[in-house]
């Protein structure tokens, strides 16, 4: 790791946790007591600090009103039985943003910035992070345009955010979806691998038309065919056939999604076949009128994975059976066992705030 840093603190008067249901907690609308942020300003990241929660003024020609120059990730902290604080694979998240950005033309942040920045603002909210069974801190590392102008061009500043948010355990429940077959998630060439705010926005309207048909999310197909499966919805998608595992290939249209990376790791090791390849939706379909197509489910970091119940097509409901030996409980049992600490680790994914 690089060199190491002292972050500033500034400390909140008043905290509001002792007002918090940590009972009931929905998935990311109550902020804890602080933030990291960090401004980019004359060509270099300033000195990070952790600061009270609290709202960001902005001018209004600040260029991401207008050319959307913003990127982020998500992860979790976790704790232990012996409240100990754990991350699962923050390098790969630091990594991805600094990915995103730069598609974006946004400066990459420096990693003791981004790492220790993020441990003194965990250790300052360490109270935030809930105990209940499958509940975590969200943590979101954002950051955005800040400089003033019309003109279409890259922004001079920006300001880099971390902000975290206790959630319950993440129960969605199956989920029917619709294949897409008009609309498209990514291009060729395009931002798709980023974590950029845009990609997300594309979504919601063929998501809602999708909604309106009585499905709750839909299958991404490529941009030019719509012939092969790509993602399901925001997460990465997973399709068993028989006793194999397959998952599409990352490109420039597929975001490298590290659960994805860590469901194919364990599925491995467990001795589960695993192929990343193209599959076509003419292949899913026939699977599932012929019985092989076993399990379909999301993987991402707030629910791990999702499993999916069935799935539409040119106007065809496919039912996917229910089977006792399935893979995604399985394969979510050992990840978030290595993320709460209740299993070995010989992956090193692991990371202990201290």
């Amino acid at each position: 790791m690089a060199e190491t840093l002292t972050i500033k603190v500034e400390k909140t008067q008043q905290s509001k946790i002792n007002s918090i249901d940590f009972n009931n907690l929905p998935f990311g609308q109550i902020c804890t007591d602080h933030m990291l942020v960090c401004d980019y300003i004359d060509g270099a990241w300033q000195q990070p600090t952790v600061v009270p929660y609290q709202n960001i003024s902005l001018d209004p020609a600040a260029k991401i009103f207008h050319y959307g120059q913003s990127v982020f990730e998500g992860m979790k902290a976790y704790k232990d039985q012996d409240e100990k604080v754990w991350l699962f694979r923050p390098l790969d998240n630091y990594n991805r943003i600094n990915i995103s950005a730069k598609r974006l033309a946004i400066p990459e942040f420096p990693e003791n910035y981004f790492m220790e920045g993020l441990k003194t603002l965990l250790q300052v909210d360490k109270d935030w992070i809930p105990t209940t069974e499958g509940s975590s801190l969200y943590i979101r590392p954002f950051v955005f345009a800040t400089g003033v102008g019309f003109h279409a061009s890259p922004s001079s500043n920006y300001k880099f955010v971390i902000a975290c948010s206790p959630s319950g355990a993440y129960f969605g429940g199956k989920v029917k979806v619709l294949i897409e077959q008009t609309y498209s998630r990514s291009a060729n060439g395009g931002v798709g691998y980023a974590k950029a705010g845009g990609n997300y926005a594309g979504q919601f309207y063929p998501t809602q038309l999708a909604i309106d048909k009585g499905y709750q999310q839909v299958i991404w197909t490529d941009d030019t065919t719509h012939e092969f499966i790509e993602e399901a919805g925001a997460m990465n998608i997973f399709i068993r056939i028989n006793d194999t595992l397959i998952t599409a290939p990352t490109s420039d249209r597929i975001l490298d999604g590290i659960t994805r990376k860590s469901i194919i790791a364990i599925a491995e090791d467990s001795g589960i076949n695993v192929e990343v390849r193209k599959i076509s939706v003419k292949e899913l379909v026939e699977s599932a009128k012929n019985g092989s197509l076993k399990e379909m489910f999301g993987a991402g970091t707030a629910a791990v994975i999702s499993p999916i119940a069935g799935f539409g097509f040119d106007g065809t409901d496919y039912d996917i059976p229910e089977i006792e030996d399935r893979y995604a409980p399985l394969l979510k049992k050992k990840i978030t066992d290595i993320q709460y600490n209740r299993a070995s680790d010989k992956f090193g994914w692991r990371f202990e705030v201290k």
